[in-house]
């Protein structure tokens, strides 16, 4: 996929070459409302028949309604706001790679407000603009129109097509500059103009921006044409590796300081010049001969591509005990990593050292892929729609993400000094023992409250904010329990509930703990919670039938 194509957002994905076509003249459609009934019964129809498990997230009753309600408002409905609910019902399936195709179709003849913005960890700013609009760029969005900017941006992350959160972060900012999408969601009243309201330098500011078409911006993606303004224009510390080259598919640079060899790995495609397995030959040969103290592979921005062309890389660390150690080996990941950069993240998690490092992938490790494409008989909009089940690991894992070992995100301060608060975390990374580990340590002695004390530093960590504990934790219980140490095991399994009270399996093992212990009342209490989280535990039903006689 086009990095052009991302800033879109994750609602508008297409094929490599997909915009030469917006150079075009528009050709106007007219749609009347027995069209669009078409084009909504078609969608309604086709969808199911192309995706591979298309009810996976929504239930057919759930998106069958939502085809009712909308083919019954048709009548009242602007084109905008039809296009919008058409959206809406694409981004309702729950995959990244299931979406409707409005903005790469020259018939919409859609436009945008010429600034892009970004969530950053402190907020929503400006990352860039034309230079008419200068003042805006580095500033935090307030409102869009009279809509206030935390209002607006939940109102248009129900349109983006997501595996995970991660995905609505990376698309949903772009929508807040499409003018078609604010009208038809009804935040704007016009589509030729619009007034953001933002905060530079400790003040408000109002800019009114005018519309301009899709295609000159993709043109200034693309080639750098126009003249923009970056939020980084101007600063004084060098540009960070990860926003060097961004349009080259895969390079590397040696940090003789450091002694750190730092990959950019931005697309899962081969150039013309030189494949990824020749590549990552270079790479490894480089990383053989030279002093390594850490190898960095920057996946941050790698939306994907072929996942067959990832194997070089797993095939070359498995044999290099020298860069495949934990601790020197980094992946740096982050909501744009997606497709089959996700395939290659699964495969660096299930066979390599590597410490995963700065925010949660933008796909989920087993997920749905390869979009098929179709398009609406009378408003020739794309739609596409996935017809694989991608299934890299272990069928019970049912994450949203691949989440990282060393958790850190970016803020529009770090973006606009040229700071990279991932490398830095990976520069001055130490080590520390496992958190089982820890608590090991002070239970070997008793310590209970130390325990407790370390446990509760570990998850208030913010590099750990990702982590799941919940299955290391529960291990340690049942390591416990075996070891005839129960009341320390109920310890253990106490601090499980605590953090993920949601989870049936906690109350299941804590039950089983009380049950082993005698203590029938908290046993039976706890089964009857964990049976109430999930009535189809034959385990807890059993234990409760037991305990109840």
């Amino acid at each position: 996929m086009q990095k052009a194509i991302i800033i879109l957002g994750l609602l508008i994905f297409s094929a490599p070459g997909a915009f030469a076509q917006e150079q075009l003249a528009p050709v106007p459609v007219e749609m009347t409302v027995e069209k669009w009934r078409e084009d909504l019964r078609y969608l309604a129809a086709e969808m199911p028949r192309v995706h591979k498990n298309m009810f996976h997230s929504v239930t057919q009753e759930e998106f069958n309604a939502a085809v009712t309600r909308l083919d019954e408002r048709l009548p009242s409905l602007p084109r905008n706001q039809i296009l919008v609910e058409f959206a809406r019902l694409v981004a309702m399936v729950g995959d990244g790679h299931t979406s409707i195709q409005l903005f790469t179709d020259p018939k919409l003849n859609f436009h945008a407000f010429p600034l892009s913005f970004c969530l950053y960890k402190d907020g929503l700013f400006v990352r860039s603009a034309k230079s008419e609009y200068a003042q805006s760029v580095g500033a935090k969005l307030l409102k869009v129109g009279k809509v206030p900017a935390e209002e607006a941006y939940k109102v248009v992350r129900e349109l983006v097509s997501r595996d995970n959160e991660m995905g609505v972060k990376e698309g949903a900012p772009h929508l807040l500059s499409m003018p078609e999408i604010l009208n038809g969601l009804g935040l704007i009243d016009s589509t030729e103009s619009v007034q953001y309201t933002l905060e530079a330098n400790g003040k408000q500011i109002v800019v009114d921006v005018k519309a301009v078409l899709v295609s000159e911006i993709m043109a200034h993606l693309r080639t750098g044409a126009g003249n923009w303004i970056d939020a980084r224009d101007g600063a004084k510390a060098p540009t960070p590796l990860w926003l060097k080259d961004p349009q080259n598919n895969y390079w590397f640079e040696y940090l003789t300081d450091s002694r750190t060899l730092y990959v950019k790995y931005n697309a899962v495609q081969n150039k013309p010049d030189e494949s990824i397995a020749d590549f990552f030959k270079r790479v490894f040969a480089f990383g053989e001969s030279n002093p390594v103290d850490r190898f960095v592979i920057d996946m941050r921005n790698n939306d994907g591509g072929n996942n067959a062309l990832n194997w070089p890389i797993i095939y070359g660390l498995i044999r290099s005990d020298k860069l495949n150690q934990r601790g020197k080996l980094f992946v740096i990941i982050g909501r744009e990593t997606f497709s089959a950069a996700q395939n290659g993240v699964n495969q660096l998690e299930r066979h390599t050292n590597a410490i995963f490092v700065g925010e949660p992938s933008g796909a989920r490790p087993n997920s749905y892929g390869d979009p098929r494409r179709f398009t609406l008989p009378n408003s020739g909009i794309a739609v596409r729609a996935s017809t694989l089940w991608w299934q890299d690991l272990d069928p019970r894992d049912v994450r949203l993400w691949t989440p990282p070992g060393i958790a850190v995100e970016l803020s529009s301060t770090d973006y606009r000094n040229n700071i990279d608060p991932a490398m830095n975390a990976i520069l001055n990374y130490a080590s520390e023992p496992a958190l089982t580990d820890q608590l090991l340590d002070a239970l070997k002695n008793n310590d209970v409250p130390l325990a407790v004390k370390r446990y509760h530093e570990f998850k208030s960590n913010p590099t750990h904010v990702y982590l799941n504990t919940e299955a290391q934790m529960n291990r340690l219980g049942y390591d416990l329990m075996n070891a005839n140490k129960t009341e320390l095991a109920i310890e253990i399994f106490k601090l499980n509930v605590e953090s993920y009270p949601e989870s049936f399996n906690v109350y299941d093992s804590l039950g089983e703990a009380y049950m082993k212990l005698g203590n029938k009342e908290l046993a039976i209490k706890n089964y009857e919670k964990t049976l109430a989280l999930n009535p189809a535990n034959p385990g807890a039903r059993d234990a409760l039938k037991t305990l109840k006689q």
